[in-house]
C-alpha cells in the first residue's frame, strides 16, 4: 500500500484535527489514538502485499524489526494466518539486526524473539527466514555482512521494511554517526540504546556492546517503509526525525529522502510534533478550554513572563490572534487562565472540610474519605506521591495502599544473596541453602527458581511495610496483590487475564474508595506501569455501575521518568522542605532499589534524586507563571469515568 493509499483508507481512524501534514513535516505520518488499532492496520497492509504477491506467483520479501513496537503487528499476522488462512509460504524475511555475540537459543536473542512472536506460529519455510547470525566468528563477520546484503539483492530486494525507532534515532542498530549509504555491518551500540535494553537483560552490564545491523543504504532500498512509534519516550526523537534537518546524528532522518515511507504513531509519540504541541502555529484552532490553557502556559514559558504580564502583542506575534478575538483582551484572558491554574493548588488532597469547594480540585465532603493508592511496584507510591500520601494520612483519611506487583524482577542477585545469607545465619535450613546455591550458580539471563523469586518478592514486601509504617499507615491497610501477569520470572510478562481483573475488582469493591490514586506514567522502561494502568481501566469498566463508584474520583500521578506538563495538571499538592525530607526518608526504606537499581534507564541519578528534582522543577514552573513559590509540588491529573 502506498502512503497515499494508507492516508485515504485510514483517515477516519486518526484524531480530529491532527491528520493533515504541515509545512514543518518532511516525512508522511499518521497518528492514532490507539497503537493496537494502528498495529492491526499495518498488519493488514502487510497481509494485502503477501496476497498480491502470491496471486502473481511471486515471493514477498519482508524486512522485519524486533523490540516492543512490532509485537502487536506480529500478533495480528499470526491471527490472520490461524483464523483467515493467510499463508506465508511465499514470504522471504530478512531481520534488521542481532546482538553480537549472541547465540540463537539465548532468550534475549532476536532469533528467539522472532520465533516466539511470529515464525513458530505461521507456515513460513525455515529456509526463507534470514536473521543475522550473532555466532559468526569475528574473523568471518565482514564477509558475512556483505553476503547478507547480496542475498537481499538476489531475491529482488525488500518489498516492505518494518521499522521501530530508538531514542538515539537509530533504525535497526544504525546509531548516530551512521552513513547514508551504509550496508550491513558490525556496530558498537550507544549507551542509551544499551540502557533501554537493560530491563530485558536484567541490568546494563549484561547488554552486549556490539550488534550486526542492516545499514541505512540497505534499508533505503526497500520499496515501502513503515516505521512504528509508540509512547512518550519516543516523542522527542520523532519530532527531530520528522521536522529536523537530515543528519547522521539522527539516522532515522535519512528516511526523509525515501519517497514511500510512513511513520505510524500513537498520540504520545506524536505529542512533540508542531501540529500537536502548538497547533496555533500551524492553522486556525477551535479554542477549547484545555487548548487555551495549554497555549497560555506555552506562551508564558516562551516569553519568560508570568501569565499576568503577557500582552496583546505577545499573543498576536505567536499565532494566537484568533484567541484574543474570542477572549477580548490579553488582560481578560490572563486573569482567567491565572485563576484556572491557581485553583489547581491545594494542601488538602482529600478535600478541605468545612470549606467552599467550588474552586478546589477535590470535594469537601465526605470530610474523611476512604483512599486507595495503587502502586505498580512496591515503591511507586512513595517515589511518586510520598508527600501527598503523608498529607492524606495526617489529615485523617482512611488510606489503603495496594501494590499491584511483587516487583521481584527488580531485586538484583547480589541483594537477594545478602538477605539469604543473613537468613542462613539466623536460621540455617536446607531451603535457604538451596536458595543460596541457586543464586550463586545461576547462569546469565536465566529465570530464577520459584524460591528465589519468592525471596526477592519478600524483600520488596518488607521494605514497603517499613516505608508505610514510617508514614503512619497501619499494616492492615497495606495490600499486596501479586498480579499473576507479572509473575513470569522474566521481564516479558503475560497478557492481562480475567484473574488479574478479578483481583483488582475485589480490592476496590472491598474498600469502596472515595478516591483512587494510580500511576498514569507510561514512560517507564519496562512497561509494567502501562499494564497496571490498563488493568485499572478494565477494572473500572467492570465496576462503574456499582453505586459507590458514582462518588469515586480517580487521580493519576506519574512515576520517576516523566511528569505531567503544567497545563495538564488538575491538582498540585505543595510540599514544605520538611515534607521533602520525609518523603526522601520513606523512599530510602526501599533499600534494594538504591545504588545498584537495575531499571534506571539512561538517567544516572537515583530515584529519590530524580523525583526531588522533578517536584522542585514543577514548583519552579508554577512560580514562573506568577503563582506562589513552593519548595516542591506533586502533580495529579483527574481521570473521568
Amino acid at each position: 500500500m502506498l502512503k497515499s493509499e494508507f492516508n485515504n483508507n485510514n483517515i477516519s481512524h486518526t484524531p480530529s484535527g491532527m491528520f493533515e501534514e504541515t509545512r514543518f513535516e518532511k516525512i508522511h505520518n499518521v497518528i492514532f489514538e490507539d497503537s493496537n488499532l494502528a498495529s492491526v492496520l499495518v498488519a493488514q497492509e502487510i497481509a494485502t502485499l503477501i496476497r498480491q504477491k502470491n496471486k502473481n506467483n511471486k515471493h514477498c520479501v519482508l524486512g522485519l524489526a524486533t523490540g516492543s513496537s512490532p509485537i502487536n503487528v506480529y500478533e495480528e499476522l499470526v491471527r490472520m494466518h490461524q483464523e483467515e488462512g493467510l499463508s506465508f509460504a511465499n514470504v522471504i524475511t530478512f531481520n534488521l539486526d542481532e546482538y553480537y555475540p549472541m547465540v540463537e537459543d539465548n532468550i534475549q536473542s532476536y532469533y528467539y524473539f522472532m520465533h516466539e512472536h511470529l515464525f513458530n506460529h505461521i507456515d513460513i519455510l525455515p529456509e526463507n527466514i534470514n536473521i543475522p547470525n550473532g555466532s559468526i566468528p569475528n574473523s568471518e563477520l565482514y564477509q558475512y555482512c556483505i553476503d547478507y546484503d547480496i542475498k537481499i539483492a538476489e531475491v529482488g530486494g525488500l518489498d516492505f521494511q518494518l521499522l521501530g525507532i530508538g531514542r538515539t534515532g537509530h533504525v535497526g542498530f544504525n546509531e548516530p554517526g551512521s552513513h547514508f549509504n551504509s550496508g550491513t555491518r558490525n556496530i558498537t551500540l550507544d549507551y542509551i540504546t544499551r540502557a533501554d535494553a537493560a530491563p530485558d537483560f536484567l541490568g546494563i552490564d549484561n547488554v552486549p556492546r556490539r550488534a550486526i545491523t542492516m545499514g541505512i543504504g540497505t534499508i533505503r532500498k526497500a520499496r515501502r517503509i513503515v516505521l512504528l512509534g509508540w509512547g512518550i519516550n519516543k516523542a522527542s526523537i520523532i519530532r527531530k526525525t520528522i521536522e529536523g534537518t537530515i543528519s547522521s546524528e539522527v539516522p532515522a532522518s535519512y528516511l526523509q529522502k525515501h519517497d514511500n515511507t510512513t511513520f505510524v504513531l500513537d498520540t504520545q509519540a506524536a505529542s512533540e510534533l508542531t501540529r500537536v504541541k502548538t497547533p496555533w502555529l500551524v492553522s486556525s484552532c477551535l479554542w477549547t478550554n484545555d487548548l487555551k490553557r495549554k497555549a497560555v502556559v506555552w506562551l508564558s514559558e516562551l516569553q519568560n513572563k508570568s501569565i499576568l504580564k503577557l500582552t496583546d502583542k505577545d499573543y498576536n506575534n505567536n499565532g494566537m490572534s484568533g484567541l484574543l478575538i474570542e477572549e477580548g483582551t490579553a488582560y481578560d484572558l490572563n486573569i482567567k487562565m491565572f485563576n484556572v491554574l491557581q485553583h489547581t493548588i491545594t494542601g488538602w488532597p482529600g478535600g478541605k472540610p468545612n470549606a467552599d469547594d467550588t474552586n478546589r480540585p477535590e470535594r469537601a465532603l465526605p470530610a474523611k474519605k476512604r483512599v486507595l493508592i495503587f502502586s505498580p511496584h512496591p515503591d511507586d507510591d512513595v517515589i511518586s506521591m510520598g508527600g501527598t500520601f503523608d498529607r492524606l494520612v495526617e489529615q485523617g483519611h482512611t488510606v489503603h495502599v495496594v501494590y499491584q506487583t511483587s516487583g521481584n524482577i527488580a531485586v538484583s542477585d547480589e541483594e537477594s544473596l545478602k538477605f539469604a545469607e543473613v537468613s542462613k545465619g539466623l536460621n540455617p535450613s536446607k531451603n535457604i541453602q538451596n536458595i543460596i546455591g541457586a543464586i550463586k550458580n545461576k547462569k546469565t539471563n536465566r529465570v530464577d527458581s520459584h524460591e528465589v523469586r519468592k525471596l526477592k518478592g519478600d524483600i520488596r514486601h518488607h521494605e514497603s511495610i517499613a516505608a508505610t509504617r514510617y508514614l503512619g499507615l497501619p499494616d492492615n491497610q497495606v495490600h499486596f496483590l501479586d498480579l499473576p501477569f507479572y509473575e513470569t520470572g522474566t521481564i516479558k510478562k503475560n497478557k492481562l487475564s480475567k484473574q488479574d481483573i478479578d483481583i483488582m475488582c475485589n480490592i476496590i469493591d472491598e474498600i469502596k474508595p472515595h478516591q483512587i490514586y494510580a500511576a498514569g506514567d507510561l514512560a517507564d522502561p519496562h512497561g509494567t506501569h502501562e499494564v497496571c494502568l490498563n488493568a485499572l481501566f478494565l477494572t473500572l469498566d467492570v465496576l462503574k455501575t456499582k453505586p459507590f463508584m458514582k462518588n469515586c474520583w480517580i487521580w493519576l500521578y506519574r512515576g520517576a521518568w516523566h511528569e505531567w506538563e503544567t497545563y495538564e495538571i488538575d491538582m498540585a499538592v505543595p510540599m514544605s522542605p520538611d515534607q521533602v525530607l520525609k518523603k526522601r526518608h520513606a523512599i530510602f526504606y526501599h533499600q534494594s532499589q538504591k545504588d545498584g537499581v537495575m531499571f534506571k534507564g539512561d538517567d544516572y541519578r537515583e530515584f529519590w534524586v530524580r523525583v526531588e528534582d522533578r517536584n522542585e522543577l514543577t514548583a519552579k514552573k508554577y512560580n514562573a507563571l506568577g503563582l506562589a513559590d513552593y519548595a516542591a509540588i506533586e502533580a495529579f491529573k483527574r481521570y473521568y469515568l
